[in-house]
């Protein structure tokens, strides 16, 4: 699979300088770390899941989470663990009668609710759990860690497979003031243990707010609720540190447009579109890459924002080329920016695993191309 695959097949391949690369769930884990770019969740009771993929109803779809906690009730457990199983086994089915390849279908992650569901939906998918990327890991603590990840690499080890485990930060202790430091040092102790399952760090913001009764309006980003970005700073410090750090995945985005001439009140789509659009800019800004997303009409305007500018590529490609030591600053192509060798190679080497995986703009255009096209991609 590959980001804006049909766009590539179209005339409107002129957007990239460097088209995006393809990739499988079989990639380096750096790589598909950065690949999962906006993760769809979609509630384990949908029974729709395997024919949206099998017809492409959501255009470049590439990573999913089937919900099996937050997103079902709490009397639809077994309901949706026999409805995900079917789903599965019916992307194996045609997988197997070749009507689509295993290019073809997204990553998929299941979300469950403690681990011991992770042994039960390994035992029933069976070797069609080679179908799966991976697990995400709700109220992910101090207290669950060493299980949930044990369990895991258990279950690795009997089918023979590498499933990733991706730990959603969302509990009390995490953003509560006075055990936050604690509970995030031992957190990263546990996390460097299972360092070669970890696929990447996710913030459950919702969680977080709901803790103080908060909900951010869809043009408020969640950088302007102060605990919760009090509380990103911190996760960011411990866990996303330049050598030894993990991906850290934005929180979700809720807004989305409802049914024709409702839920928007006095606003429109493009307000709904430009909230999202400031929050996942800074996102990274703010060291954050990934986002959870609940609505199909999310993933473009993600997808086109994980491109690379063209003066980002060109700064990346003049510090990696530099980096023999022969010079300490470069005067950028732009000449608009220095480029100090050492304090930017970080930066330049995320910024190429970026462009290898979303690709490279033109120098005249930006993500404002993909999106005014996006009815078509």
């Amino acid at each position: 699979m590959r980001y804006f695959q049909q766009l590539l097949n179209e005339e409107q391949q002129g957007i990239f300088h460097v088209s995006p690369a393809s990739f499988t769930k079989n990639s380096e884990r750096e790589f598909l770390a950065y690949a999962i770019g906006p993760l769809l969740y979609m509630p384990g009771t949908r029974k729709q899941i395997a024919d949206e993929i099998i017809s492409t109803k959501h255009g470049s779809l590439v990573s999913i989470v089937i919900c099996l906690e937050d997103a079902i009730g709490d009397n639809q457990v077994a309901e949706a663990e026999s409805t995900l199983v079917a789903q599965i086994n019916q992307l194996a089915l045609v997988t197997n009668n070749r009507r689509v390849t295993e290019d073809d279908i997204p990553l998929i992650f299941v979300r469950v609710r403690e681990p011991d569901q992770i042994k039960r939906i390994v035992n029933l998918l069976g070797e069609n759990s080679f179908f799966l990327t991976g697990f995400v890991f709700p109220k992910f603590t101090v207290s669950n860690a060493e299980e949930y990840f044990q369990t895991l690499q258990e279950c690795n080890k009997k089918i023979g497979i590498r499933l990733y485990g991706m730990p959603i930060l969302e509990s009390p202790e995490i953003i509560y003031k006075e055990t936050r430091i604690g509970a995030l040092v031992e957190i990263r102790r546990i996390l460097e243990k299972y360092r070669e399952l970890v696929l990447n760090v996710r913030i459950g913001a919702t969680d977080f707010s709901s803790l103080f009764g908060l909900r951010r309006r869809h043009d408020i980003t969640i950088y302007d609720v102060s605990v919760i970005r009090d509380c990103i700073v911190d996760i960011v410090n411990i866990l996303g540190r330049r050598e030894s750090g993990y991906v850290i995945s934005g929180p979700v985005w809720e807004y989305f447009n409802g049914q024709k001439g409702k839920g928007f009140g006095r606003y429109s789509q493009v307000d709904y579109e430009e909230g999202l659009i400031r929050e996942v800019l800074l996102d990274q800004e703010n060291g954050l890459f990934g986002k959870t997303i609940i609505h199909p009409t999310h993933l473009k305007v993600v997808q086109s924002l994980y491109v690379v500018s063209y003066e980002e590529y060109t700064d990346a490609l003049t510090i990696i080329s530099n980096a023999n030591g022969d010079l300490g600053v470069v005067k950028s192509d732009y000449e608009n920016k220095m480029n100090e060798i050492k304090p930017h190679l970080s930066w330049a080497r995320k910024i190429l695993i970026r462009a290898q995986i979303y690709g490279v703009y033109h120098a005249q255009n930006s993500y404002r191309n993909i999106l005014i096209d996006k009815a078509h991609v």
